[in-house]
Order: structure tokens, then sequence, then C-alpha cells
């Protein structure tokens, strides 16, 4: 049932997860003026002739976002007209379509007339909104059809309540980490998980932005661990719930990890790919997490 559908799915998904990538390369190479200050001209060129490294990588993510924003377009239209029955579809079709629009017009509005850094930071949050609609989207397109026993689970409010929370603040860690990166303060603390070898140092400037996100990050390990030990306690025989759960476990000690590997190989382009990676799958996961939640019973 819904072949293509799901196809087109697991295809636009990932498409969104590249440009998620893309918008973290441009950030983290610095990209992101490298067409000059008009869009969707590159130079006041369609195609640049004899372009810089940094415009390649600038003009490669405006392409593929315009590619993406149509194909997630499509896909959220075809979902609401095909699996339209389901109670969250419109609801996902709608951020999807909504948070890439917002996506590309912030893009658009920081090439042409510039952004504070606070403002561009919510770029790569937007795109992971929309990633995570999409990657629901495609979930409800293989649910369909299928029994609900295991994806309507009874569960306590205290659990659906931990699953919301994580979700929410997950979201504003990402928000933090993007800041950091804006902001350039990646560098303002060095080694981990001291900063500049001290305990407590002086919270002021770049220092404070770093740190915050760290704890941003460690207090995110501690309400997802939370999450897992009541997941084991009162619902390890919901199958969704478990291998959703312990997934998110996984991607938040991998975060951690990455996070610190970040710290101590310079800021190196693969590892902080890898860190907008890992956190894109958890925020992802733990969408789903909540779409379960929402349609549980209480205990």
């Amino acid at each position: 049932m819904h072949r293509l559908l799901k196809f087109f799915g697991i295809i636009t998904t990932l498409g969104m997860l590249l440009v998620l990538i893309q918008g973290a390369l441009v950030t983290q190479t610095g990209s992101g003026e490298a067409c000059g200050p008009e869009w969707p001209l590159c130079y006041g060129q369609v195609i640049p002739e004899n372009p810089t490294i940094e415009t390649m990588i600038e003009y490669t993510h405006r392409i593929v976002s315009g590619v993406l924003g149509l194909m997630v377009i499509t896909h959220a239209l075809w979902s609401w007209k095909v699996i339209g029955h389901l109670r969250e579809t419109k609801l996902f079709s709608v951020l999807a379509v909504g948070f890439i629009i917002f996506q590309g017009l912030l893009g658009a509005a920081a090439v042409v007339w510039g952004q504070s850094d606070a403002i561009m930071a919510l770029h790569f949050g937007f795109s992971l909104v929309s990633f995570a609609s999409v990657l629901l989207l495609t979930i409800l397109a293989f649910e369909d059809g299928k029994p609900n026993a295991l994806t309507r689970p009874k569960i306590t409010s205290s659990f659906r309540g931990m699953i919301i929370f994580n979700l929410i603040f997950t979201y504003l860690v990402v928000y933090t980490g993007a800041y950091v990166k804006h902001t350039g303060s990646g560098g303002a603390c060095e080694g981990w998980p001291l900063c500049n070898g001290q305990l407590f140092p002086a919270l002021d400037g770049r220092v404070a932005i770093q740190l915050g996100h760290r704890f941003a990050a460690s207090l995110l390990v501690i309400t997802i661990l939370i999450m897992f030990i009541q997941m084991l306690k009162s619902h390890v025989k919901n199958k969704p719930l478990l291998y959703s759960g312990s997934f998110s476990l996984v991607l938040i000690l991998s975060q951690a990890a990455s996070g610190a590997v970040v710290i101590f190989t310079g800021f190196t382009l693969y590892a902080t790919l890898s860190h907008a990676v890992i956190v894109s799958v958890l925020f992802g996961t733990l969408s789903y997490m909540t779409m379960v939640a929402s349609r549980a019973n209480k205990l």
C-alpha cells in the first residue's frame, strides 16, 4: 500500500537531512556571503563563473534547498490526498511546508539584508522542524492499514510529559548550538569538560555562550536518561517506544561524545557535521515518540 508515496517520502526525508548537513557546512566554512548580497542569483549570475570553494558550497546549498523545497511541498500535498484520513497527516503537512518556506525566506533575507546572530540561529531549527515533519509523514504512510495496538499504547501522564519536554528542550539545545556557531563562540573554551582549565570560568561574552550550550546539552543527557528509565519501568513491552527510547539514549550519548570530539579536534569539518547529523536524527526520533504519546490513553 502507498508504495510510491513511501519511496518518495524516504527520498525526501534523506534529502532534508542533506539540507541540514549543507546548512551546517555553510556555517562551518563561513560561506554564507560567498555569492555576494544577492538572491537567488550568485554575483548577478545564474551559474557563477570561476567560483571559489566557498561560493560552490553556498551555491549548491541554494540549489539543493530549492529542489528539496519543491519535493517537500509535493510530498505534503501527496500525503494529504492519500493518507489525509490519518489525524496527524494534515498537521505534519502544514508544518513541513510552512517551515521549509520560513527556512528559505530567512536564508534569502540574511543574504540580501543581513540578520543578527540570534535570528540566524533559527535557520537550522526551521529546517529541523520540516525534516521531522517529512519523516513523520513517511512513517504514517508505512503505518496506514496496519494494526495500531503498538502505536497507540497506554502510558502515564508523567511519561508523556517527559517525552514532550525532551522534544522541546532538544530544540532549545539545538538553538544554543547554532547560536554558538553563528557568534563564533566555539573556541571560547579550550578543553572539555573544563573550560580553559577552569570548572567555573568568568561568565562573559563568548565563554558564557559556550558554557550555556554545554550546560543545556548536559541537562538534556540527564532528562533523556530519566525518560529511558521511566520507559523501562512502565513501557518496555511496547516495541515502538522501547526501540525509539533506546535509540534516543544512544543518540544523546553519541551527541555528547561528538561534542567532546569537536572541542578536542579543533572544530574539524567532519566532527562538526557529525554533531549536526546526530542531533537531527535525535530530534526526529523524539518527534516520533511524541506522535505516539499523543495518541496514547492514560494508564
